[in-house]
């Protein structure tokens, strides 16, 4: 239950125990004036002894009524209580490594929780409103992500990951050029970062600027051979939706491998283009990146050498 609606129901709880006790007392009141005003007048009414029967007979129906109101609101309470009580009793530390425990089990709704809870005590804290954003990205809250990714950023100038991520919501919402802002930026503060490079590939490649992609690729390789492998699923590069544009990107990538070198990942590479309906497949034959690898065998098994005419 969020704090909102607990908080609602809390009210509501309060509010129809405060009138049942109102009620009550008003009718306890009144039984008491009626009582004593029947047994002076001398008009034919009920009996004194039947009158305080029927006031008794109300004021126990309303006693019911508003203990069980009452049980409704302490049984509301203690859950929320204690949830909270332990929230504030943890440190910034353990609510920190638990939030984390949270998102690596991709529960991120309880991970948010846990990170909000360590802000309120820790709120200039960079790290921490970088973990949130990651959390919130997860669940696609896009306006969330950016508004504490530019918080972190703004508490600490000099935190590259956080521009990263900025450039990262820019670009699953498709606004490559602030992407390729962001993910500039988050270089100029660590151009050792691989992922980086990748993600700057990737905002290059959308906006078809295959030249400045495949320069980025190829330094992201440098720093890291196996990155590719690392954030294939995850990455920014995850978000290249279109089969084509995935076969367009994989054949890419399939050059820069030739060039290092490395027949292995470049003939994955040929598959996943060929699987995705790369069109110009027989250009391996042609293109200067692929020389060293048309003396491999594999490749006429994935791309069929051109007929002699």
């Amino acid at each position: 239950m969020s704090s909102r609606r607990a908080s609602s129901q809390t009210g509501s709880y309060q509010v129809t125990a405060i009138t049942l006790l109102a009620v009550t007392t008003y009718a306890i009141n009144e039984a008491n004036a009626e009582v004593r005003a029947g047994l002076d007048s001398q008009a034919p009414r009920m009996t004194p002894e039947s009158e305080v029967g029927m006031k008794t007979l109300v004021f126990g129906i309303l006693m019911v009524a508003l203990l069980m109101a009452l049980g409704q609101y302490s049984a509301a309470m203690p859950g929320e209580e204690q949830d909270k009580a332990r929230l504030e009793s943890m440190s910034v530390a353990e609510l920190e490594r638990t939030g984390d425990q949270f998102r690596a089990q991709k529960d991120y709704e309880q991970a948010i929780k846990y990170f909000q809870a360590a802000l309120r005590q820790d709120k200039n804290n960079a790290r921490l409103y970088n973990k949130l954003g990651l959390a919130e990205l997860k669940i696609s809250d896009f306006r969330a992500a950016s508004h504490d990714f530019n918080k972190a950023a703004k508490i600490d100038r000099r935190f590259a990951e956080a521009f990263n991520n900025i450039g990262a919501v820019a670009y699953v919402q498709k606004n490559y050029g602030s992407a390729t802002k962001y993910f500039k930026k988050a270089l100029a503060l660590n151009e050792t970062s691989a992922t980086f490079h990748v993600n700057l590939g990737a905002a290059w490649f959308s906006q078809n600027k295959l030249d400045r992609a495949m320069a980025e690729y190829t330094r992201a390789l440098e720093l890291d051979p196996e990155v590719f492998m690392q954030i294939s699923r995850t990455g920014v590069s995850a978000q290249i939706a279109s089969p084509e544009e995935r076969a367009r990107y994989s054949y890419m990538l399939a050059k820069i491998y030739a060039q290092r070198g490395d027949a292995e990942h470049c003939l994955q590479c040929l598959r996943k283009a060929k699987e995705d309906g790369y069109p110009d497949l027989a250009r391996v034959y042609k293109d200067e990146e692929f020389s060293r690898l048309r003396q491999d065998a594999r490749l006429a098994e994935v791309v069929p050498p051109p007929v002699e005419k």
